[in-house]
């Protein structure tokens, strides 16, 4: 491909990828395999012990596989991208080249219910842990930072509540501290927002949501910047230090700027297993191909249907990072600058019956458990995904009893208000 620099809506739909050598096809081929054929035994050896870049076998690298992530690092600007089986896998995947028992991560109160879930409880079993700190106040996170801490994690567009992280105070915290900053892009997309460019070390993506777009597959990518220094600190050997399963080999020595991604591969996808499946990869690929022109119809809707609940007498608050009544209005013009994402809540003033009603009553609307489909989604998280967190935590997380969350899609957005116009009632 050109070096010339390219606008996203061309990498969108050429990154990664070029004809297949063999056949000429131009849409990425789904290699269904699990094993490739080596040349010969010197070949082999060579491929197992890092000194040549190849196929091996498909939980570690895949030719669809590997297309999806390097087009996913164009579109974030970063230096290499690992994908995984999903959202969840990546941000274990991010933390697990970072993490010894003992190690503690800073993060956001406001992420994903099962993100709370997953850093709260299941970190336990890893002898990891997470300080859940209000990412509003700079000062709280810069003092819940300790020796053992190994991260910085929030998300762009928080899930629930459409809060937006203002990423650029939180990198310089994470910089002054020598720590990576861990941004999870997912409600964002590379196309709202380019964490990276605001001081973020690694973004993290749930490919399931926006990115694949259609609700078809699950999936996960963790994009390095490589920009960041892991070998002056000494707080991340697996990274700087000599690696006993490769006869020694020093990733950061041997790979520089992709020490981070080969360390993924090589030993994450190797021992953790969690790998994303070629199919999965080709849904995605060809979901990203219009990820831009779903984008703006999604902002444009959810401006419209924000702006129509927000002059309803019968809803309490909204919480849309795009409404110039919001809060976070002007830090979103810095962070996103052509929009606000399309999820947000609506607290009904009705309470925790009235929500339950109204889902009931919905029907464009579908009721899952998924974000960033085509089609509008509607959940309520205090009795579904946020359900495992005390009422205190539901309300720190955006998602009261009285909180709805929407996922706006891209239908036309006056059957969408007439919807909840006539579930509301």
């Amino acid at each position: 491909m050109t070096d010339r620099k390219l606008g996203f809506d061309t990498l969108q739909v050429h990154a990664g990828t070029e004809p297949d050598p063999t056949t000429g096809a131009r849409q990425v081929p789904i290699y269904q395999t699990t094993s490739y054929v080596f040349k010969d035994a010197a070949h082999a050896a060579r491929l197992f012990n890092l000194e040549e870049v190849g196929y091996i076998y498909s939980r570690l690298t895949n030719p669809t596989v590997m297309a999806l992530a390097n087009r996913i690092c164009a579109l974030e600007g970063g230096a290499g991208a690992v994908t995984c089986s999903s959202g969840h896998a990546a941000q274990i995947m991010a933390l697990f080249p970072l993490m010894m028992p003992g190690c503690n991560v800073v993060a956001s109160t406001r992420l994903y219910g099962g993100t709370l879930t997953q850093f709260s409880q299941t970190f336990k079993r890893f002898g990891w842990s997470a300080k859940f700190v209000d990412f509003d106040d700079f000062d709280a996170v810069r003092d819940a930072i300790d020796d053992n801490t190994r991260a910085i994690f929030c998300e762009t567009i928080a899930n629930p509540g459409g809060v937006i992280s203002d990423l650029d105070a939180l990198g310089a915290i994470a910089k002054s501290a020598g720590l990576p900053l861990i941004v999870d892009n997912t409600t964002a997309t590379p196309y709202l927002c380019n964490p990276i460019k605001h001081g973020a070390t690694l973004v993290v993506h749930s490919t399931t949501k926006y990115l694949t777009g259609n609700g078809t597959v699950t999936g996960g990518c963790v994009v390095d910047s490589g920009t960041f220094d892991w070998a002056t600190s000494g707080k991340f050997p697996s990274l700087s230090e000599p690696e006993p399963a490769y006869h020694g080999l020093d990733f950061v020595d041997t790979f520089g700027p992709a020490a981070f991604t080969f360390h993924s591969i090589a030993i994450g996808l190797r021992d953790l297993g969690m790998t994303m499946n070629p199919q999965a990869a080709h849904y995605t690929l060809m979901g990203i191909e219009t990820l831009s022109l779903r984008m703006q119809k999604h902002v444009q809707n959810a401006r419209e249907i924000a702006s129509w609940l927000e002059g309803d007498d019968r809803i309490e608050a909204v919480t849309y990072a795009g409404l110039p009544s919001s809060p976070y209005y002007d830090l979103q013009t810095r962070i996103c600058p052509r929009g606000a994402g399309a999820l947000f809540t609506v607290a009904l003033k009705g309470g925790y019956q009235a929500c339950v009603d109204t889902v009931a009553k919905l029907e464009l609307f579908s009721h899952v458990a998924n974000l960033g489909d085509t089609r509008s989604l509607v959940i309520h998280p205090a009795s579904t995904t946020h359900s495992q967190l005390t009422e205190a935590e539901l309300i720190k997380a955006g998602a009261g009893p009285n909180v709805l969350r929407l996922s706006i899609g891209i239908e036309d957005a006056n059957d969408l208000i007439a919807d909840l116009d006539a579930a509301l009632s």
